[in-house]
């Protein structure tokens, strides 16, 4: 039996997901804090070689992140070969709300996804989703996961790689090169961060560099943190980390459009310093992180020394493992129509991975709802 440990934070949505698929195959662990666990964080760190979690150890291998496709190679179960009624590629606010309606029309179900939660587990507090005065994307998440588990639905913790038609039915290819297939798709897999695209971005990354607040934040207590963005997403981290670390950099290219409440909460915090009209142009250290460049407009080059900078720049759709499948608009987006159908037959989609202007949660749940009905309709007419 392996030695498996767990290194993780309290908020880190990708921690759970990695200690949750370790307890759907049964495989016993240690967990370790390193939020509240300096000696350990340490550890972590020396271990790893990076300021971010989860890190997993198997034996004396080390898994940096929540590596689906490693884990799944290690602990996974076979597939099943069976033909799906529906198969859901994505698990965020619109793959689970899609899960729950497939399975009250008694489709044979599965969701397919890297992660349980999507981009909104990157939110720190939720003040817009009724029935809620204010909910952490994480919870909120565990509340969608726990009534899709309570259904007749499979779903499985593993990345596609590619989606084919072939003689009517789709077939899906995962990361563990397993084939799975369906007779009706919903496209569901969201987008993922947007990268600052400066030199040596790729070094930092998870070494001082984090596109997840939630996750990372409790390891730079005390410390100095830059966050980069000027949306929603980047003035509510900068709040949050307000309280956990020494002082915070926000670095907006123009200026801050969020909204009005998180403004108000922004002015009154003293720890932090906005640099509006200005950008990261260098990041610098030895094993770490330790200082970034930026430029302001009409202003020489300033150097600031950070042990921390938090990516909040938006979002680029997850369409890539589509290859013509159905057609996209010119930001890459699944075009859809009211009802969420696809350009191709049997093809629904839904969430933030489509044309629909609005990007908010209950808009994703909605569109997710209203795809799987097209999903169970389009199959009783081809049935």
């Amino acid at each position: 039996m392996s030695m498996v440990t767990v290194y993780s934070t309290k908020n880190c949505p990708y921690c759970r997901m990695a200690k949750a698929f370790l307890d759907k195959q049964g495989v016993t662990y240690t967990a370790i804090d390193v939020g509240v666990d300096a000696v350990a964080a340490q550890k972590m760190i020396t271990l790893s070689g990076q300021r971010g979690v989860p890190v997993i150890t198997v034996d004396d291998e080390i898994i940096v992140g929540f590596d689906s496709r490693r884990l799944n190679e290690l602990f996974g179960t076979p597939a099943t070969t069976d033909t799906y009624d529906v198969l859901i590629v994505g698990a965020g606010p619109a793959g689970l709300t899609a899960g729950v309606y497939c399975a009250r029309k008694l489709l044979k179900t599965l969701i397919v996804s890297e992660n349980i939660g999507g981009q909104a587990l990157e939110s720190w507090a939720i003040e817009n989703y009724m029935g809620y005065r204010m909910v952490t994307g994480e919870d909120l998440m565990k509340k969608f996961e726990e009534q899709v588990r309570t259904l007749d639905v499979r779903l499985e913790l593993i990345r596609v790689s590619g989606i084919v038609q072939a003689e009517g039915i789709f077939e899906v290819t995962t990361a563990s090169g397993a084939l799975l297939k369906a007779k009706s798709l919903i496209l569901t897999q969201g987008k993922q961060p947007k990268k600052l695209g400066v030199s040596e971005e790729e070094k930092y990354l998870g070494r001082g560099l984090s596109i997840c607040s939630t996750c990372d934040g409790p390891l730079y207590k005390e410390k100095k943190v830059a966050i980069v963005g000027g949306g929603n997403s980047a003035v509510q981290t900068a709040i949050e980390m307000s309280g956990i670390a020494s002082s915070v950099s926000l670095i907006v290219r123009s200026t801050i459009k969020a909204d009005p409440v998180y403004l108000k909460k922004l002015e009154e915090i003293k720890n932090i310093t906005v640099h509006q009209h200005s950008q990261i142009t260098g990041l610098s250290g030895d094993q770490f992180l330790d200082q970034i460049t930026i430029k302001t407009e009409g202003q020489p080059d300033q150097n600031i020394g950070v042990d921390g900078v938090f990516i909040e720049i938006g979002w680029t759709p997850n369409t890539e493992i589509l290859d013509g499948l159905v057609d996209l608009n010119d930001l890459g987006e699944i075009i859809v129509d009211v009802d969420g159908k696809t350009s191709r037959a049997g093809v629904f989609a839904a969430g933030d991975v489509t044309s629909v202007k609005s990007k908010q949660i209950i808009i994703a749940a909605g569109d997710g709802a209203k795809a799987a009905l097209e999903a169970y309709e389009y199959l009783m007419k081809t049935r």
